[in-house]
């Protein structure tokens, strides 16, 4: 029974490399085991915490790809569903010149989309301690909303702490919804992993530390701050300005995954007992070491290769 358990979408990306529109013929690269839940679980495991991720694939090789990728990485896979007759997931992705990202998403009527509440079952919850959630598979349709509601009542009725990363897609729902399905899962978490942009859409805020503020207001004891190459950002009501801790700088090859990484580390480092601030900085490194690579999991470091990079940088 694992320690931490993550729930939602598994799918494949299909990528283009920076500059290279949609709309122009071109290669596109891939396929890399993806999704957001996904890739929190397969980052989780490298860092030697005990994961399991609850999701949908399909019965073809896009879902072996997967599946094959998070057992290989330390994943329990025993509650990834092969579900027949349904495609497995895909976001087709390319990047632009300034950084910025665009998804091209197939999930709701693919194999993610069929997740539901039937595939939550309360026993996987009877050693967890973190259960890690994602704005994104709240808007995937609403059998996912459902499971991910049924999966924060069990947790709650068992004393296990919940984790939510708002991951908002715009692709996916409107600001009305994305606020509606968020709040009752905000009241209910431990630790929110947002960006500042994420945080001002879920509160209406200009300024992202306010903005956090308000957030904690919802019911969350810890809000950590995602601010890519600034760093990050630890709020609880305790300290109102909150704990800063720098990036470590790398040369960035792909963002994708950073901030899914960052939330493997945060909650592995909570998982252990750091302090907060030594859980940011130990996500910090992870978020760091994720973008070195092309690939939403490829730079994933395991234990060991986060400890040497945080030594020669001077972290914690």
């Amino acid at each position: 029974m694992p320690e931490i358990i993550a729930l939602g979408e598994s799918l494949v990306e299909i990528m283009r490399r920076k500059g290279v529109p949609f709309t122009k013929q071109d290669v596109f690269l891939g396929p890399y085991p993806s999704g957001a839940p996904a890739i929190f679980a397969d980052a989780a495991a490298r860092l030697g915490a005990s994961t399991g991720l609850i999701s949908v694939v399909g019965q073809d090789d896009f879902g072996l790809v997967v599946k094959e990728r998070l057992r290989r990485d330390g994943v329990d896979t025993r509650h990834v569903r092969v579900a027949r007759g349904f495609p497995t997931g895909v976001a087709f992705v390319t990047y632009e010149r300034d950084g910025s990202r665009k998804f091209i998403f197939h999930l709701k009527h693919a194999a993610a989309g069929q997740l539901c509440a039937a595939d939550v079952k309360a026993e996987y919850f009877r050693k967890a301690k973190f259960l890690h959630v994602m704005g994104s598979t709240l808007f995937i349709g609403d059998g996912a909303r459902k499971a991910c509601m049924e999966a924060v009542r069990i947790a709650e009725r068992a004393g296990v702490k919940i984790s939510f990363d708002p991951n908002l897609r715009p692709e996916l729902a409107s600001l009305k919804e994305i606020r509606r399905a968020c709040e009752p899962v905000l009241r209910r978490a431990h630790v929110v992993l947002p960006s500042g942009e994420e945080a001002k859409i879920l509160t209406g805020e200009d300024d992202p530390l306010e903005a956090c503020r308000k957030l904690l207001r919802l019911g969350p004891g810890i809000v950590a701050l995602k601010r890519g190459r600034f760093g990050s950002t630890v709020l609880t009501e305790e300290v109102g300005e909150g704990t800063h801790v720098a990036a470590f700088k790398v040369k960035e090859v792909d963002p994708t995954g950073a901030g899914d990484s960052y939330d493997a580390g945060f909650v592995t480092g909570l998982l252990r007992g750091h302090s907060l601030k030594r859980a940011a900085t130990l996500a910090n490194a992870v978020g760091a070491l994720s973008v070195t690579k092309f690939g939403p999991m490829e730079g994933c470091p395991n234990l060991s290769e986060v400890s040497r990079f945080m030594a020669s940088r001077g972290g914690l």
